[in-house]
């Protein structure tokens, strides 16, 4: 042990011989390790990418919204379900969605379950990419949001969180969502 340390131990633990110096150090040691070896989460609870499931929207899971998308266009492409914190410094900023589930499109009517990591305020955004390439084509594409706000040139198809956002407790909240295109 160095003196810097020996010194250190002595006039900073209190007094209760080398048993307790030792447990506190070794606290410290297990705490600093402890600290080290859990990763950080890069994405703080944004950008998850999971796989459907309806299990967790049965009787008595939750938190979770259970989204009925209504008239899709084709069966072409995918639907692309992602869920956002009711909130003005996150409802649809880029890397600030929570989950996203991306699945075949049907035409007509499809149910996707999107769990929600606790209670509280939340918003949905629902993208059917027509022709699967990734990207977003205005002309194309058709897009919705939970609560059905209006969608239009004033707005650039982005309305407030204030107009989407709804309340999702301990349970199943169910929600019906309906795309447009242009």
């Amino acid at each position: 042990m160095s003196n810097r340390l020996r010194h250190s131990l002595k006039h900073a633990l209190p007094a209760g011989g080398v048993f307790a110096s030792a447990a506190a150090v070794g606290g410290m040691i297990f705490a600093a390790s402890a600290a080290v070896a859990q990763p950080a989460d890069p994405t703080n609870g944004f950008r998850q990418k999971i796989a459907h499931s309806t299990a967790k929207c049965s009787t008595g899971a939750g938190p979770a919204v259970l989204v009925t998308i209504n008239n899709i266009k084709s069966s072409s492409g995918t639907v692309r379900v992602q869920s956002y914190r009711g909130i003005k410094d996150e409802w649809l900023k880029k890397g600030k969605w929570i989950n996203r589930i991306e699945l075949p499109a049907k035409a007509g009517s499809m149910t996707v379950c999107m769990p929600i990591p606790v209670s509280g305020t939340y918003g949905i955004a629902v993208r059917h990419d027509i022709n699967g390439n990734g990207k977003t084509e205005i002309s194309k594409d058709g897009g919705a949001m939970s609560n059905n706000p209006s969608i239009n040139i004033f707005n650039l198809g982005k309305p407030s969180y204030k107009k989407t956002r709804f309340q999702v407790g301990s349970g199943v909240q169910k929600i019906s969502i309906n795309m447009r295109y242009m």
